[in-house]
């Protein structure tokens, strides 16, 4: 049985007022699936995210989500549907990580409500789930950049929603943090939910994502497995350097990386 379309982004526009960033987007996003967006600084990543959430109207286009159009749907609807991760920040106030997780559960409260037992078994289990249940006390401003990102995502989990939207999860964390959230997003992707991320590295486009999506002065140039998407010809086109996509060999099998190439203009 094919997995079910959590959401559909038709020929989207976007932008801002007086600046379109991209335009002609399509693509779909199943229950179970990992798309891994790749793109340069600038390329319309973070607004092409905004976007599909409803956190900026679109240009042109539409998004669904199932089969319900994004424009009609109440923000409180679009957040019960849509975890959002934004890119890691330090945060301001000495919230306890508990509390940080807690807040996810807005989505699911009237406006005078306040959290109840069952909100709070919630917040637990999302704790639990991305394996920092002990930094439950500590403070959300005091903890290392890497366990602030893995609370933005139990955060995101409190919320209970089928798709997840991550915006570059990675950045700015060091290799042990940035393979410890892979893992987590190849773990959820697993139990159901459907989600889509961006990042600059296309080796963790390899390690955790079924498809890719390569977004490019704010057109998508390629759509479709690692393997057939990641290729030479892409990343000069999308990066504008010369990298070469290779095999070698790890654990029982093979896998691709890319190998960026160093050498002067000219030979030398």
């Amino acid at each position: 049985m094919k997995p079910a379309v959590r959401v559909s982004v038709r020929d989207l526009a976007f932008g801002y007022p007086g600046k379109r960033v991209g335009a002609g987007v399509s693509l779909e996003l199943s229950a179970g699936e990992v798309m891994c967006l790749l793109g340069p600084n600038g390329g319309g990543k973070t607004t092409l995210f905004k976007t599909m959430l409803g956190l900026i109207p679109a240009q042109g286009g539409e998004v669904r989500y199932a089969d319900a159009p994004l424009a009609r749907m109440a923000r409180a609807e679009v957040a019960r549907i849509a975890g959002y991760v934004p890119q890691a920040h330090t945060g301001y106030f000495p919230f306890s990580v508990f509390d940080v997780v807690l807040m996810g559960r807005a989505a699911h409260l009237g406006p005078f409500a306040s959290p109840g037992k069952r909100d709070r078994e919630i917040a637990q289990r999302a704790l639990a789930t991305i394996g920092i249940e002990r930094l439950a006390d500590a403070i959300y401003t005091r903890i290392s950049g890497g366990e602030r990102q893995m609370t933005l995502i139990a955060r995101a989990l409190a919320q209970e929603p089928s798709i997840l939207v991550m915006d570059e999860p990675t950045a700015s964390l060091d290799f042990g943090n940035q393979v410890r959230v892979l893992e987590r997003i190849r773990d959820l992707s697993c139990a159901g939910l459907a989600i889509v991320l961006s990042t600059h590295d296309p080796d963790q486009a390899f390690l955790v994502a079924d498809r890719v999506a390569m977004l490019h002065e704010g057109k998508l140039v390629r759509l479709g497995a690692p393997g057939e998407t990641i290729t030479a010809e892409s990343l000069k086109l999308v990066y504008g350097v010369d990298i070469a996509v290779v095999e070698i060999a790890a654990g029982s099998g093979m896998r691709r990386v890319c190998v960026p190439s160093l050498a002067r203009a000219g030979g030398g």
